[in-house]
This record gives C-alpha cells, sequence and structure tokens, in this order.
C-alpha cells in the first residue's frame, strides 16, 4: 500500500501515507483553494440563492494556472481559425463560461476541501506512517483535486506535452524546479493508482 492507492472492500480506496507526504498534500490543495477563490455569494451570506444566480465572468483567468484549470470551451489549439470565426468562438466561449465558470470552481473547491477534511482527519501520533481511507465519493473527489493539482502545477512548469514530461525526469538536481517536479511526478502516480481502482466504478 506504501506509495499507491488500493482498493476497499465494498468500494473506496486506501493508501499509506507519512507526516511528510501528509504535509505536502495538505499544502498544495490549500494553495489551489487560495487560487481558485472564495464562491460568488461569499460576501453575501444572508441571501441562499446569490451564489445560485450570479453569473461568472466571461473573459478567461488572467493566471496561467487558472486558464488551464478553467480553458475556453470554444477553442481548437490545433486549428486557425479566420477572423470572423474566431470572434464567433470568442463570443461563444464568453457565454459559456458565464454560466459555467461559477459551478465548475464550486466543484473544484469542494474536491480540494474534501482532500484538506480527510489529511485533517488522520491520526499520526506515535507512528510515521497513517493510512488514509476513502469513501467511494471521497474517492471520487481526491481524484479530481489529484487532476487540479497536477495541472496547476504542470501550468507552473510550463508541460503542454509528454515531451516536455520526459524532460522532467532529466532534470539536474540542482535545477530549482527540482521539488516541483518531484511533487508533480508523485502526484501522478497516486492519481494513476486511484484512476485504477475506482476502475470497475466509473
Amino acid at each position: 500500500m506504501p506509495g499507491h492507492f488500493e482498493p476497499l472492500p465494498g468500494g473506496g480506496a486506501a493508501v499509506a501515507l507519512d507526516v511528510v507526504e501528509i504535509s505536502i498534500i495538505r499544502s498544495l490543495a490549500v494553495q489551489l483553494l487560495e487560487l481558485i477563490g472564495p464562491g460568488p455569494a461569499e460576501d453575501a451570506p444572508d441571501d441562499p440563492l446569490a451564489e445560485l444566480f450570479a453569473e461568472g465572468p466571461s473573459e478567461p483567468p488572467a493566471d496561467p494556472v487558472l486558464r488551464r484549470l478553467f480553458p475556453d470551451a470554444y477553442t481548437d489549439p490545433e486549428a486557425t481559425p479566420g477572423p470572423a470565426q474566431a470572434q464567433e468562438q470568442r463570443t461563444y466561449s464568453a457565454e459559456f463560461r458565464r454560466y459555467t465558470e461559477n459551478d465548475l470552481r464550486a466543484g473544484k473547491r469542494e474536491n480540494a476541501l474534501a482532500m484538506v477534511r480527510s489529511l485533517d482527519a488522520l491520526t499520526v501520533e506515535g507512528q510515521d506512517v497513517a493510512v488514509l481511507t476513502l469513501s467511494p465519493e471521497e474517492s471520487r473527489q481526491w481524484l479530481g483535486a489529484l487532476n487540479d493539482l497536477r495541472l496547476a502545477i504542470g501550468s507552473r512548469l510550463e508541460i503542454t506535452d509528454e515531451e516536455d514530461t520526459d524532460l522532467l525526469y532529466r532534470l539536474p538536481d540542482e535545477d530549482p524546479r527540482k521539488p516541483m517536479v518531484m511533487a508533480y511526478l508523485w502526484l501522478g502516480g497516486l492519481q494513476e493508482t486511484l484512476v485504477t481502482t475506482l476502475m470497475p466504478d466509473m
């Protein structure tokens, strides 16, 4: 079990994590929450319908990580549209973003919060390793959060395709990106084993 998820009887998954690993994942999840930001109705707690009817932004985020997490819906990176088609794509993307981004942010926020809460519930006193057990629903939330963390780190590392990933394995130890690369690859291993664990239920 150390370093990878295994299935639990009746559904869900489990993984053994040491104190350092718990601290790293929790810190990354908290940073992701800070990046995603609060919901649109955080400043209006007396109105429970405020967030439900709040419109989202129509423009892509300025931060490249947020652009990776919330990409335009109507763009094809492989195509080169003409001026009229490009304008049409921008219009459709803006409308789609306005009515979907708040929900997407809420979902990513819930996944990251579920990750933090499950780590906070672990007891590691007097032992080097704690076993994290996740229900099927928590496992799916973890899978979403792990994917978002890898997208965020990959964006910071400017990873755009498989060749970029291959280069990461050859970085010298003195490269300042090395710790971030190690986190990226480690989270990838966790994500892959969690996908395998959940495969029968997906």
